[in-house]
Parts: C-alpha cells; structure tokens; sequence
C-alpha cells in the first residue's frame, strides 16, 4: 500500500491511497483525513486503507489522476525526526573530510541527532540557498515512520513498530558544521529542513527487499540529471532500523509518527558512487590530493528515486532545484 498527503490548503493536507502505478489516486477522507490521523489510529484505519487499495487497483474506485507536483511530505509535519548515521563508511569518509578522528564506540553505539520536524519539505519543494557559502549538499536517506514505541523496546520488538518506509533529502550546510559541532551540543542551525519522497509504503510493498530491519534497494542520486549514486542502502548499513529504534528507546518512548532516519546510504565500492556531495568530495582529495567538485549552486537540480524489482519507482522522485531566497 502505498500513501500520499494532497495539498488542500490545509497545513496537514488530505490523506490519499496511490496506486501501484503510481497514475492514480482515490481521496481516503472517509476513513481518516490525515497520515498522522491515520498512524495515531493505525490498528482501525490500516485494514480499510488497504480496502481501499485493492478497490483502486481493480478500479471499483476509479480514482484521479495524480500530480505528485501537487503532494506536500507524506507527513508535512511530525512530532519527531530522528536521523541515524547508519553507514561507517560515510561517517568515516566525512569525518575525514572535516579532519575528525573516527571513534572506537563507532561500531557498536549508533550516531543520531534530532532534526527539525515542524517543517517538512515536500518531493518538490525547492532548496532555498540563502547563502552559497554555507556549502549546501543533498543526502540521500531510507528512512521509516514508527507507531507509538514503548521506552525499553529491544530490537527484536522493534520490528513491529515499522509502518511505513519512505525516501529522505536529508539536506546540509556542510561549512557551517565544524563550527556547529565544535561547540559540543549538536546540529541545529547546519541542517535546514528535510525534504520526503512523495509516497510513503508499508514495509510488505518492498517484498523481498525488506527485511533484517534493512531496506534491500539500490538508492539512486542524480545531480543536474548527472547520476552520482546508485548505492545499495541494505548491504552495508551497519545499524538497521531495529537497532536504531531500540537505541533511541533506551531512555524514552516515541510516538506514532516519529521518523527514523537511516543516515546517508554508503557503500565501500566506488563503483556505486554516492549519496552526497561531501563523500565524493572526500573521495577526489584521497585520490587526487584536493576536491573538485562544488557543493550544491543556484540552478542546480537534486534527483533522488529507489526502483524495485519490476522497475517501479517505488517511493516516487524527490527532484529538487536549488534557488535564492
């Protein structure tokens, strides 16, 4: 099953049922008007979602025409989002890149930092770059929106508390970091807002490609229609979601509609390219004792889509245009 948010005017927007085509919708309000109303409700609400889909796909709903140029984030707003740095080879590459010594605890702690989630981008919206100095790069992310998670919820449990998998830009000032993060306490002012796929799925619509708390997808990332990843966003995440989860929930409980970022998708193979900016600038230095390639400029275009196995664009494309204020 795979849902939507339609702009309505409305700053949550309406919940919509998409089609496994992606060509067509079918307005869900007279189950529940809004995602977060749905994931708060998620036991009555999920089997007549699914309802709905199965009579969208064997149209005894017709459904409309969708335009995903005119869908907010599937949630527009959320009560928390979470970002993990589930990928050792990126937090390696970065952290090398600002001269910053990688961590013992690495392996066995997972990374996280609270991002802002009062302001959501949508798949479409531009990446507004009020100072190119800043040094603006894309992120290319999996991530998954949770259900209420009790405080203490191991791993093993923690699978149940999935509901949907989506797509993440999660942007960043890579300039603004080092000072940021010299001061001891954590990205704020370096991370602007997060921009979503336009779709967001339940786990079973990945078949195969979900499972050990990993998304089994190649993530591709273009840039100005230049494709500078195809990376595989299960094989090397070192921290699945379960761990992620359950880390967190160490010392609090989360509520339905949290999302769980997995960090920017990494893999050793150069072969497979990257997911940002700042790994392929890391890469160029290595190589070549300097980087080459800039970060993010006005009229630059972003690119970020998954496919599955039949070649569906499973989560839709966020495709975003970096533009001044």
């Amino acid at each position: 099953m795979r849902l939507a948010t339609l702009r309505d005017g409305t700053r949550d927007g309406a919940l919509i049922v998409v089609s496994s085509s992606g060509h067509r919708y079918a307005q869900a309000r007279a189950i529940v008007g809004t995602l977060q109303g749905a994931l708060d409700e998620w036991q009555v609400c999920e089997p007549r979602l699914r309802q709905l889909a199965t009579d969208l796909e064997t149209r005894v709903v017709e459904g409309e025409p969708l335009d995903t140029t005119k869908l907010l984030a599937p949630l527009p707003r959320a009560y928390e989002w979470l970002d993990g740095s589930a990928y050792l080879n990126h937090v390696e590459l970065v952290r090398r890149a600002r001269g910053a010594a990688v961590p013992d605890w690495l392996r066995h702690d997972p990374l996280m930092y609270q991002g802002g989630s009062g302001v959501l981008l949508a798949a479409r919206d531009p990446l507004v770059l009020p100072d190119a100095s800043w040094g603006l790069d894309y992120e290319a992310e999996v991530c998954v929106i949770v259900g209420d998670v009790a405080q203490g919820t191991t791993a093993t449990v923690a699978e149940k508390c999935a509901r949907l998998v989506m797509l993440a830009n999660d942007v960043s000032y890579r300039n603004l970091i080092p000072d940021e993060l010299n001061k001891g306490f954590g990205f704020v002012i370096s991370k602007p807002a997060t921009a979503f796929s336009p779709f967001a799925v339940t786990p079973d619509e990945l078949g195969d490609a979900y499972h050990d708390g990993c998304v089994h997808l190649s993530v591709q990332s273009f840039v100005n229609d230049v494709q500078l990843g195809d990376t595989h966003a299960g094989e090397e995440m070192h921290f699945s979601f379960w761990d992620l989860i359950a880390h967190v929930c160490r010392t609090r409980g989360l509520t339905a509609g949290t999302i769980i970022g997995s960090g920017t998708v990494s893999n050793r193979d150069p072969a497979r390219g990257v997911s940002c900016l700042a790994e392929l600038r890391m890469r160029e230095v290595l190589a070549e004792g300097k980087a080459r390639t800039a970060f993010l400029q006005y009229g630059d275009r972003v690119r970020i889509e998954a496919h599955d196995a039949e070649g569906r664009n499973l989560f839709g494309s966020i495709v975003q245009e970096v533009v001044r204020p």
